[in-house]
Protein backbone atom coordinates (compact mmCIF):
# COMPACT_ATOMS: atom_id res chain seq x y z
CA UNK A 1 0.00 0.00 0.00
CA UNK A 2 3.00 2.12 0.82
CA UNK A 3 4.53 1.81 -2.85
CA UNK A 4 1.44 2.27 -4.38
CA UNK A 5 1.17 6.01 -2.21
CA UNK A 6 4.37 6.69 -3.56
CA UNK A 7 4.09 6.06 -6.93
CA UNK A 8 0.39 7.65 -7.54
CA UNK A 9 2.61 10.36 -6.03
CA UNK A 10 4.60 10.25 -8.25
CA UNK A 11 2.79 10.33 -11.14
CA UNK A 12 0.40 12.95 -10.04
CA UNK A 13 4.03 15.32 -9.94
CA UNK A 14 4.93 14.13 -13.19
CA UNK A 15 1.93 15.55 -14.65
CA UNK A 16 1.74 18.00 -12.59
CA UNK A 17 4.96 18.87 -14.23
CA UNK A 18 4.25 18.24 -17.29
CA UNK A 19 0.86 20.68 -16.76
CA UNK A 20 3.45 23.37 -16.12
CA UNK A 21 5.62 23.14 -19.16
CA UNK A 22 2.78 22.92 -21.52
CA UNK A 23 1.60 26.28 -19.70
CA UNK A 24 5.04 28.09 -20.31
CA UNK A 25 5.26 27.03 -23.83
CA UNK A 26 1.59 28.41 -24.16
CA UNK A 27 2.96 31.69 -22.85
CA UNK A 28 6.00 31.94 -24.47
CA UNK A 29 4.37 31.26 -27.55
CA UNK A 30 1.81 34.12 -26.97
CA UNK A 31 4.49 35.90 -26.30
CA UNK A 32 5.64 35.27 -30.11
CA UNK A 33 2.30 35.71 -31.71
CA UNK A 34 1.98 39.09 -29.94
CA UNK A 35 5.51 40.39 -31.45
CA UNK A 36 7.23 40.31 -27.39
CA UNK A 37 10.36 38.19 -28.79
CA UNK A 38 12.17 39.30 -25.70
CA UNK A 39 9.53 37.54 -23.17
CA UNK A 40 8.80 35.26 -25.05
CA UNK A 41 13.17 34.10 -24.98
CA UNK A 42 12.96 34.01 -21.15
CA UNK A 43 9.90 32.37 -21.22
CA UNK A 44 11.38 29.48 -23.64
CA UNK A 45 14.82 29.12 -21.52
CA UNK A 46 12.73 28.41 -18.89
CA UNK A 47 11.70 25.52 -20.19
CA UNK A 48 14.74 24.95 -21.56
CA UNK A 49 16.67 25.25 -17.85
CA UNK A 50 14.21 22.87 -16.40
CA UNK A 51 15.22 20.06 -18.19
CA UNK A 52 13.07 19.78 -21.20
CA UNK A 53 13.94 19.91 -24.53
CA UNK A 54 12.36 18.91 -27.73
CA UNK A 55 12.82 19.72 -31.51
CA UNK A 56 9.64 21.72 -31.53
CA UNK A 57 10.75 23.96 -28.57
CA UNK A 58 14.36 24.69 -30.19
CA UNK A 59 12.96 25.77 -33.27
CA UNK A 60 10.80 28.52 -31.47
CA UNK A 61 13.26 29.61 -29.65
CA UNK A 62 15.36 29.69 -32.49
CA UNK A 63 13.18 31.60 -34.39
CA UNK A 64 12.58 34.15 -31.54
CA UNK A 65 16.48 34.85 -31.29
CA UNK A 66 16.19 35.46 -34.60
CA UNK A 67 13.60 38.23 -34.61
CA UNK A 68 15.97 39.71 -32.23
CA UNK A 69 18.48 39.67 -35.10
CA UNK A 70 20.66 37.43 -32.71
CA UNK A 71 22.21 34.89 -35.50
CA UNK A 72 24.85 32.58 -33.02
CA UNK A 73 22.18 32.03 -30.82
CA UNK A 74 18.94 31.51 -33.10
CA UNK A 75 21.63 29.17 -35.31
CA UNK A 76 22.56 27.50 -32.49
CA UNK A 77 18.77 26.79 -31.54
CA UNK A 78 18.13 25.83 -35.39
CA UNK A 79 21.21 23.26 -35.45
CA UNK A 80 20.09 21.79 -31.74
CA UNK A 81 16.64 21.46 -33.14
CA UNK A 82 17.67 19.42 -36.06
CA UNK A 83 19.92 17.19 -34.27
CA UNK A 84 16.60 16.49 -33.02
CA UNK A 85 14.39 16.02 -36.06
CA UNK A 86 17.30 16.06 -38.95
CA UNK A 87 15.26 16.49 -41.97
CA UNK A 88 12.25 18.70 -40.58
CA UNK A 89 11.82 21.27 -43.75
CA UNK A 90 10.96 24.80 -42.22
CA UNK A 91 13.87 23.44 -39.47
CA UNK A 92 16.36 23.50 -42.71
CA UNK A 93 14.65 26.55 -44.67
CA UNK A 94 15.45 28.89 -41.25
CA UNK A 95 18.58 27.68 -40.54
CA UNK A 96 19.82 28.46 -44.35
CA UNK A 97 18.16 31.48 -44.15
CA UNK A 98 19.56 32.22 -40.73
CA UNK A 99 23.24 31.07 -42.33
CA UNK A 100 22.66 33.62 -44.64
CA UNK A 101 23.27 36.56 -42.88
CA UNK A 102 26.30 35.51 -41.19
CA UNK A 103 29.58 36.78 -42.74
CA UNK A 104 31.98 34.38 -43.57
CA UNK A 105 30.70 31.94 -46.84
CA UNK A 106 32.96 29.20 -46.83
CA UNK A 107 32.90 26.33 -49.60
CA UNK A 108 32.33 22.70 -48.19
CA UNK A 109 34.93 20.75 -48.77
CA UNK A 110 33.87 18.20 -51.16
CA UNK A 111 33.01 14.18 -49.13
CA UNK A 112 33.28 10.77 -50.41
CA UNK A 113 29.84 9.86 -51.67
CA UNK A 114 29.62 6.54 -49.55
CA UNK A 115 30.13 9.05 -46.05
CA UNK A 116 27.94 11.31 -47.67
CA UNK A 117 25.08 8.22 -47.99
CA UNK A 118 26.08 6.65 -44.57
CA UNK A 119 24.89 10.18 -42.61
CA UNK A 120 21.61 10.19 -44.71
CA UNK A 121 20.75 7.03 -44.03
CA UNK A 122 21.22 7.78 -40.53
CA UNK A 123 19.88 10.69 -40.36
CA UNK A 124 17.04 9.62 -41.95
CA UNK A 125 15.40 8.53 -39.23
CA UNK A 126 15.45 9.87 -35.09
CA UNK A 127 17.12 8.32 -32.36
CA UNK A 128 13.18 6.70 -31.24
CA UNK A 129 12.31 5.52 -34.40
CA UNK A 130 15.58 3.42 -34.97
CA UNK A 131 15.18 2.68 -31.33
CA UNK A 132 11.51 1.57 -32.55
CA UNK A 133 12.20 -0.40 -35.35
CA UNK A 134 14.93 -2.62 -33.88
CA UNK A 135 13.14 -3.76 -30.72
CA UNK A 136 10.12 -4.60 -32.65
CA UNK A 137 12.08 -6.27 -34.99
CA UNK A 138 13.72 -8.16 -31.89
CA UNK A 139 10.04 -9.04 -31.37
CA UNK A 140 9.39 -10.42 -34.27
CA UNK A 141 12.21 -12.18 -34.14
CA UNK A 142 11.64 -13.99 -31.09
CA UNK A 143 8.01 -15.47 -32.64
CA UNK A 144 9.94 -16.23 -35.63
CA UNK A 145 11.86 -18.70 -33.11
CA UNK A 146 8.92 -19.77 -31.77
CA UNK A 147 7.01 -21.05 -35.12
CA UNK A 148 10.44 -22.74 -36.13
CA UNK A 149 10.76 -24.82 -32.85
CA UNK A 150 6.96 -25.27 -32.05
CA UNK A 151 5.23 -25.80 -35.71
CA UNK A 152 4.66 -29.57 -37.08
CA UNK A 153 4.36 -27.74 -40.99
CA UNK A 154 7.49 -27.70 -42.75
CA UNK A 155 6.59 -24.70 -44.68
CA UNK A 156 5.84 -22.65 -41.61
CA UNK A 157 8.75 -23.96 -40.28
CA UNK A 158 10.74 -22.56 -43.40
CA UNK A 159 8.95 -19.18 -43.33
CA UNK A 160 10.21 -18.84 -39.98
CA UNK A 161 13.83 -19.67 -40.18
CA UNK A 162 14.06 -17.54 -43.53
CA UNK A 163 12.05 -14.76 -42.27
CA UNK A 164 14.15 -14.71 -38.67
CA UNK A 165 17.50 -14.62 -40.82
CA UNK A 166 16.00 -11.66 -42.39
CA UNK A 167 14.71 -9.76 -39.37
CA UNK A 168 18.07 -10.73 -38.06
CA UNK A 169 19.74 -9.01 -40.28
CA UNK A 170 17.30 -5.82 -40.37
CA UNK A 171 17.74 -5.57 -36.09
CA UNK A 172 21.40 -5.26 -36.73
CA UNK A 173 21.32 -2.57 -39.29
CA UNK A 174 18.72 -0.49 -37.20
CA UNK A 175 20.41 -1.16 -33.81
CA UNK A 176 23.77 -0.06 -35.62
CA UNK A 177 22.27 3.29 -37.09
CA UNK A 178 20.04 3.72 -33.91
CA UNK A 179 23.42 3.23 -31.63
CA UNK A 180 25.05 6.05 -34.43
CA UNK A 181 22.37 8.41 -33.70
CA UNK A 182 23.27 8.27 -29.92
CA UNK A 183 26.30 8.77 -30.44
CA UNK A 184 26.17 11.68 -33.10
CA UNK A 185 23.24 13.04 -30.77
CA UNK A 186 25.71 12.43 -27.43
CA UNK A 187 29.14 13.54 -28.60
CA UNK A 188 28.37 17.15 -29.29
CA UNK A 189 31.31 17.53 -31.73
CA UNK A 190 30.38 20.60 -33.11
CA UNK A 191 29.76 24.28 -32.11
CA UNK A 192 28.44 27.76 -33.61
CA UNK A 193 31.29 31.01 -32.58
CA UNK A 194 29.79 33.23 -30.54
CA UNK A 195 32.36 35.98 -30.62
CA UNK A 196 32.03 38.54 -33.27
CA UNK A 197 35.46 38.25 -34.84
CA UNK A 198 38.14 35.48 -33.89
CA UNK A 199 41.84 35.01 -34.92
CA UNK A 200 42.31 31.14 -35.15
CA UNK A 201 45.88 30.14 -34.40
CA UNK A 202 48.50 27.72 -35.46
CA UNK A 203 48.57 26.38 -32.01
CA UNK A 204 47.01 26.24 -28.81
CA UNK A 205 49.19 29.36 -27.52
CA UNK A 206 48.75 33.31 -27.32
CA UNK A 207 51.61 33.79 -28.97
CA UNK A 208 51.33 31.09 -31.83
CA UNK A 209 50.87 32.58 -35.53
CA UNK A 210 47.01 33.72 -36.89
CA UNK A 211 45.96 31.73 -39.60
CA UNK A 212 42.66 32.82 -40.66
CA UNK A 213 39.66 34.78 -39.05
CA UNK A 214 36.19 33.71 -38.57
CA UNK A 215 33.09 35.51 -37.45
CA UNK A 216 30.02 34.46 -35.15
CA UNK A 217 27.65 32.18 -36.65
CA UNK A 218 29.87 29.94 -38.27
CA UNK A 219 29.30 26.18 -37.53
CA UNK A 220 32.87 24.28 -36.67
CA UNK A 221 33.72 20.68 -36.06
CA UNK A 222 35.71 20.39 -32.48
CA UNK A 223 38.56 17.86 -33.32
CA UNK A 224 41.24 18.28 -30.51
CA UNK A 225 41.24 20.26 -26.54
CA UNK A 226 44.44 21.49 -25.04
CA UNK A 227 43.14 23.07 -21.60
CA UNK A 228 41.03 25.94 -22.74
CA UNK A 229 42.02 26.04 -26.28
CA UNK A 230 40.27 23.61 -28.73
CA UNK A 231 41.00 23.00 -32.00
CA UNK A 232 38.26 23.55 -34.94
CA UNK A 233 37.93 22.53 -38.32
CA UNK A 234 35.46 24.82 -40.85
CA UNK A 235 33.87 23.47 -43.65
CA UNK A 236 36.30 24.14 -46.52
CA UNK A 237 38.55 21.64 -43.97
CA UNK A 238 40.93 24.52 -42.40
CA UNK A 239 42.02 23.51 -39.17
CA UNK A 240 43.60 25.73 -36.00
CA UNK A 241 43.09 26.67 -32.57
CA UNK A 242 40.88 28.85 -30.76
CA UNK A 243 39.67 29.30 -26.86
CA UNK A 244 36.41 27.82 -25.50
CA UNK A 245 34.84 30.92 -24.39
CA UNK A 246 34.91 31.72 -28.34
CA UNK A 247 31.92 29.07 -28.69
CA UNK A 248 29.12 27.16 -27.64
CA UNK A 249 28.46 23.17 -28.40
CA UNK A 250 25.23 22.35 -30.08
Amino acid sequence: MKHLLILIFLLVSFNAKADDKLILMEQANKFYNEGDFIPAIETYETILNSGFESSALYFNLGNAYFKVNNLPMAILNFERAKKITPYDPDILFNLELANSRIVDKIEPLPEFFIFTWWKLLVNSRSLDQWATISVICFLFILLMILIFLLSRVIWLRKFGFWMGIVLIVVFAGSFTLANQRYIQFRKQAEAIVFTPTVTVKSSPRDNSTDIFVIHEGIKVQITNQVGEWFEIRIPDGSKGWIRESDFRRI
